[in-house]
């Protein structure tokens, strides 16, 4: 760790850490980042080749810091061919480009798909998660037990802060019902929020529905390159067809689970969580059992997050979540943005709506093709990168498919620091495509390795 670095990630422990002016950041993070690049470019392959491309030996400004980030898709830059033929070693090869720790050879004939493939890294204290990959192919990202460490501390003073409530083991956490991966950062995040807040004197609520495995995620990359490719087996869209309708039952069944679970809690203090798709459905559920607002606890809470997912819900979808559930939700309710490439959360303030950037996690708002950073002042739009200087396991600097508006000013609700207004959207929405200048070059560079 480096003395700039050390200072930022330091102010985690501060109440004050969203009241500091960026002007008065700007420089330590330049620096910060500096020492991370110094610390990590000998180790992570890929950070390397990026420098090298920019012809960068050191960071000295913002714009400097561009040219060492990574395009999202990098992290999704491995062969689809390595998971349908099964070949664990060039997965390891591919993996080990991006990770700040060597990847161990295993031994491959030991190794039976892909969650066992990512058991046998956690003894080395590699812990890989996999994204949804809803508009595409799923990303993979390595962590390690700091980074694991440094998330569960993050995502509860980020939920305090948020919030406004300060966990006390007072509250029966129910789910929306909805699909949950379980990869090592959600049960990380999972964990920490049941170790904080779920009731002690309660059994926590477990839903019926399967939780989906890395491999089960991975499974439909692999298919749809099969079905885009014209060799997909009839057998096996008839299996995807049935594992398909078999968890759309289960969903079903998870949604009336928690429902009926809810209700007969309801005078408890309740935390309910979910994304605003198993939300809306597990309210929805509650209504057509004749229950609502006023049957519930005036001192609930909830986070909700991830966005829409592509799902259709009606415009007042986030009212009629807050009215069944009897939550204000200038109090109690808890949003943040966030992505799976950072460790760090951005939690979203009560009083103003907007999503605050902590002094650790360094914001870049980038021109549409991802090259060049735009003036740090006012209001910017463009597409949003960060520096995460929390992450140990990988180089933290990633360019994201999310078009942001970011406010360098003071945010309504008193907070000095920069923050993200609430209408973020995606450049694959908009455009149809997510072209990155040098997801390219990137690409082409694992490949050649690996």
């Amino acid at each position: 760790m480096g003395e700039a670095a050390d200072r930022l990630l330091k102010l985690a422990e501060s109440a004050d850490r969203f009241d500091i002016p960026f002007e008065d950041l700007q420089q330590l993070q330049v620096e910060a980042v500096d020492e991370r690049f110094q610390e990590r470019r000998s180790a992570v392959r890929l950070l390397e080749r990026r420098a090298q491309e920019a012809g960068l030996d050191s960071v000295r400004s913002r714009q400097d810091i561009v040219g060492l980030l990574f395009p999202h898709t990098a992290y999704k830059s491995y062969p689809e061919s390595f998971l349908s033929a099964g070949r664990w070693d060039r997965l390891s090869r591919w993996l080990d480009t991006v990770s700040a720790h060597r990847v161990p050879a295993l031994d491959v004939d030991s190794v039976s798909d892909i969650d066992d493939w990512v058991e046998k890294l956690k003894p080395s204290g590699h812990f890989v998660s996999c994204s949804s990959g809803t508009t595409g192919k799923s990303a993979m990202l390595v962590a390690s037990q700091a980074d694991l460490d440094w998330i569960r501390k993050d995502t509860l003073a980020a939920f305090t802060w948020g919030s406004g409530i300060t966990p006390a083991q007072d509250r029966r956490m129910i789910s929306g019902g909805g699909v949950t991966a379980m990869v090592p950062r959600n049960i990380a995040t999972g964990g920490a929020y049941r170790d904080a807040l779920q009731d002690p004197a309660h059994e926590p609520f477990r839903s019926p529905m399967p939780p989906v495995t890395i491999g089960a995620l991975t499974s439909m990359t692999v298919l749809r390159q099969a079905v885009a490719a014209g060799t997909a087996k009839p057998e096996d869209l008839r299996h995807y067809e049935q594992v398909s309708a078999e968890r759309e039952k289960a969903l079903a069944n998870a949604v009336e689970a928690s429902a009926a679970a809810a209700i007969a809690a309801r005078t408890d203090k309740l935390h309910v969580s979910g994304m605003w798709s198993s939300a809306y459905a597990l309210a929805k559920a509650v209504r057509d059992k004749g229950y609502g607002g006023a049957d519930f606890n005036p001192d609930n809470s909830m986070y909700v997050g991830g966005g829409l997912k592509l799902a259709k819900l009606p415009p007042d979808h986030r009212e009629f979540v807050f009215e069944t559930f009897n939550i204000d939700p200038r109090r109690g309710l808890y949003m943040n943005y966030a992505m799976q490439e950072l460790h760090t959360a951005m939690p979203r303030c009560q009083k103003g709506e907007r999503y605050h950037v902590p002094p650790w996690l360094v914001p870049l708002v980038l021109d549409a093709e991802g090259e060049n950073v735009l003036p740090a002042t006012g209001e910017v739009e463009g597409r949003a990168a960060f520096v995460d200087l929390s992450i140990d396991g990988r180089w933290g600097g990633v360019i994201s498919g999310d078009k942001i508006t970011l406010d360098f000013g003071p945010c309504g609700c008193g907070a000095r620091g920069p923050s993200v207004r609430d209408d973020v959207t995606r450049y694959t929405d908009i455009k149809g495509d997510d072209k990155i200048g040098c997801a390219g070059t990137v690409d082409a560079y694992v490949r050649g390795i690996v």
